[in-house]
């Protein structure tokens, strides 16, 4: 690997906590950035060290408010005009995702927006994990490195030691993710079929399977306002199976989310750190994803394989 010298890490405001972790993890010191904030709301963003001639990593999850991804914008613009040698944006949540195609006439494409913003500003390479489409890898013009959360969930489930255990996917778009995870582990796949009265409001689910006797494990790639999920969870509890969880990558949890979750029949609900929970619910836990991504930086900066790493 490159001696520490000739590369840095950075965070923004949101993500620090997850880049001093992977900096622990890499050994090197979190470099020293400056963001002012003005009364107005604006605010500014300055490299206090030199960075001429570095690789740069700038941590960043985009998860709203809109200040987190302006942020990244700013020190992306910031990193090129102090001459960085190359600028790496590591964003562990890509917000925006969902917004991916037109579903409706007159609507805007948010993903690939954000993705032009970020190339716009000057990025050389993406790192981001679970895409809500793998699709917008494909909105970019540079490199784009896309992790799996699996690579720590997936142990996590097999260090429970669960007996029957099933796979389910909360609707259909999920169920290749889902797919991956019952073929990894050997078991069988449940899916759940819904219609949507509107967006975060689910009107009917009906279960694609068998969950009787079953302990089910719900895969999702994030999780909102909980609705879906919980609700999913309590129809296969009504429907006889014995222990019902869930395991997505990102908690968004917004809104009403961590009260539906606590009032569930949901057993416990797992999420990496991709985004901070700072709400108290004793069914949520978080696995940290800092030593995936500082593997991948040590990968980048040698120029190694990145797929290797993946478990599926």
């Amino acid at each position: 690997m490159r001696e520490s010298n000739s590369y840095m890490v950075f965070s923004g405001t949101a993500t620090k906590y997850l880049a001093e972790k992977i900096c622990l993890s890499l050994g090197c010191p979190l470099g020293e950035l400056q963001i002012t904030k003005f009364s107005d709301g604006e605010f500014a963003v300055s490299f206090e060290e030199s960075i001429r001639g570095r690789d740069i990593f700038l941590v960043q999850s985009t998860f709203p408010n809109s200040d987190n991804l302006m942020e990244l914008l700013l020190m992306i613009d910031a990193a090129k005009r102090a001459s960085a040698r190359t600028i790496n944006a590591v964003i562990p949540y890509f917000g925006w995702a969902r917004q991916d195609r037109k579903d409706k006439p007159r609507v805007s494409i948010g993903a690939k927006l954000v993705a032009d913003l970020l190339s716009v500003a000057g990025v050389d390479r993406v790192i981001t994990m679970d895409l809500h489409a793998d699709q917008i890898q494909g909105f970019f013009d540079v490199p784009v490195d896309h992790l799996y959360a699996s690579g720590v969930i997936l142990p996590y489930l097999q260090s429970l030691n669960l007996d029957d255990l099933v796979i389910a996917s909360p609707d259909v778009g999920g169920s290749k993710r889902a797919n991956t995870y019952a073929k990894y582990l050997g078991c069988p796949l449940v899916l759940c079929n819904k219609t949507r009265a509107r967006a975060n409001v689910v009107a009917t689910m009906q279960i694609i399977g068998d969950v009787k006797d079953k302990n089910v494990v719900i895969i999702d790639d994030m999780v909102d306002t909980a609705g879906t999920i919980t609700k999913a969870a309590d129809i296969m509890k009504e429907a006889g199976a014995k222990t019902v969880r869930a395991c997505a990558s990102h908690c968004v949890m917004s809104g009403p989310a961590s009260e539906r979750v606590q009032e569930s029949a949901l057993e416990e609900i797992v999420f990496t750190d991709s985004i901070p929970y700072t709400q108290r619910c004793a069914k949520v836990k978080q696995l940290s994803v800092a030593d995936m991504f500082a593997e991948t930086i040590r990968r980048v900066l040698n120029n190694e394989s990145i797929s290797s790493q993946y478990l599926v």
